[in-house]
């Protein structure tokens, strides 16, 4: 093996923990993905107890791994817009509320996924 793949590996796993930070750096220091981080273990706990099917254990970390992915993008262009101004702008503001918005269709999605999966389930225990 020469230095070159040492250093292609090295580089590889690299990434693996500055994405590891990124995650770590949201959960941290974002409210709304820690909320989304809890929230996550909640339905997974649920989806656990009730003995869901293949397919709707897909559709829930299709939900879930989603939203984590949104939040962590939303997070990003955060970052971005308030490292080129911190004075207001109507573009800047732009940018925010439209990954803001992002966010917030696909949390409606997941919940109406959350509620297709497990009102079934819900009704059975009553």
């Amino acid at each position: 093996m020469d230095s070159n793949d040492k250093r292609s590996q090295v580089s590889f796993f690299k990434s693996f923990s500055y994405a590891f930070a990124g995650i770590a750096n949201a959960i941290r220091y974002e409210k709304n993905m820690r909320f989304h981080v809890c929230s996550s273990i909640v339905i997974l706990i649920v989806a656990y107890y009730f003995s869901i099917t293949k397919t709707e254990w897909l559709f829930i970390l299709m939900a879930i791994g989603g939203m984590l992915v949104l939040e962590l993008v939303n997070t990003a262009i955060e970052r971005v817009v308030d490292l080129v101004t911190k004075e207001y702008h109507p573009l800047a503001k732009q940018a925010k509320d439209l990954a803001a918005g992002a966010v917030f269709v696909y949390a409606i999605l997941s919940v109406a996924i959350g509620i297709i999966v497990f009102l079934p389930y819900i009704f059975k225990l009553g």
